[in-house]
């Protein structure tokens, strides 16, 4: 079972994705309920957790009549549907229509897209995207031509793919470190460090930390190592201002136009950090179930370490299910600095 100050925060929230993980019983009453009973919430020091409702009925509890702990869970049950349609958009054959998705699901296709949602963060359909241009950066690996890896990923044309991506980086520069392309950057030094902003036409592209101004201008080289890689600190004052000030100001936030590359599930983890607002936290095992995903927390801890974008996409709001910082790319005592800014 996970930890008890995780189990009780998900009881707080009533999150869904906890229905089927864990039961609480109430020591006052004598009744046991599931995380997202929608009684009163007890108060922390009568409440004793049970991986099961066989567990709680053999400590003594009985079952509530309002949420039915022994029962089936609804949300286990539309979760074991969402997944079967995520494996259907990750197959790579024909894409299905809402209609089609929701049908497979016994739902209509308004309830299945929220349902869709919640479990996974974004919609069907930008869970499609997500994948084929996942598959399109895998086939970049392997094929020669872009051309030929465009229709193995499931494009129509050329032209669809490369609108995919927008006037940012285009498909063929996720292989061989954005030749030709013109990426631009600027410094500024902060109480945090020295940062870095890269940015294409699109939009930020890379935001990194530092302790000194050339070591980030050599990770850049190393990133961006066949692009036409200039400092602009004129053009990108704005958006370097902003970063600046939000490490200074947290409160203020930061929403910038960003251009973000990663796999479908890097892009689901990194579209769950943006959701967590600023003074909050969660952890590896809460995004992994946010993302649809309950047993990945490894793997999203591996996708915030691969996060390009510092800040903009929060990856230190993350910590670990026992309540410490645990890792971050750019050194464990800024998180720490950073996460009590936030708080205040």
């Amino acid at each position: 079972m996970i930890a008890e100050a995780e189990m009780w925060e998900m009881v707080l929230r009533r999150d869904p994705h906890a229905d089927g993980m864990f039961v609480y019983g109430v020591r006052t009453t004598g009744i046991f309920c599931r995380p997202t009973c929608p009684s009163r919430r007890p108060a922390r020091g009568n409440v004793r957790f049970f991986a099961t409702p066989a567990a709680a009925c053999q400590a003594g509890f009985r079952a509530c009549l309002r949420c039915r702990p022994a029962a089936a869970s609804p949300a286990t049950g539309q979760l074991a549907l969402v997944r079967a349609a995520c494996q259907r958009l990750r197959s790579g054959g024909p894409e299905p229509s809402l209609a089609e998705l929701a049908g497979q699901a016994n739902m209509s296709p308004g309830h299945f897209q929220r349902v869709f949602r919640r479990f996974v963060g974004v919609s069907p359909k930008q869970y499609a995207i997500a994948c084929r241009e996942a598959r399109f950066g895998d086939v970049l690996r392997t094929e020669a031509r872009v051309t030929d890896a465009v229709y193995a990923a499931g494009y129509n044309s050329p032209g669809v793919a490369y609108a995919a991506f927008g006037p940012g980086m285009p498909p063929s520069a996720q292989r061989d470190g954005a030749p030709g392309r013109d990426v631009r950057y600027a410094l500024a030094s902060t109480d945090l460090g020295w940062i870095a902003v890269a940015a294409t036409a699109k939009g930020v592209c890379a935001i990194d930390l530092g302790d000194s101004a050339d070591a980030l201008r050599a990770g850049l080289r190393r990133r961006f190592r066949n692009a036409r890689l200039s400092e602009d600190s004129d053009g990108l004052g704005a958006l370097v201002k902003a970063v600046a000030g939000f490490v200074e100001r947290p409160a203020a936030g930061l929403e910038l136009p960003l251009d973000i590359q990663g796999t479908a599930f890097q892009r689901r983890v990194w579209q769950a950090l943006r959701s967590i607002p600023v003074g909050g936290t969660r952890s590896y095992g809460e995004i992994a179930k946010e993302i649809g995903a309950p047993r990945a927390a490894r793997a999203v801890a591996s996708a915030c370490a691969h996060n390009p974008i510092a800040l903009a996409v929060p990856c230190h709001r993350v910590v670990r299910a026992d309540g410490e910082t645990g890792g971050y790319r750019w050194g464990g005592e800024r998180k720490r600095r950073l996460l009590r800014r936030e708080k205040g």
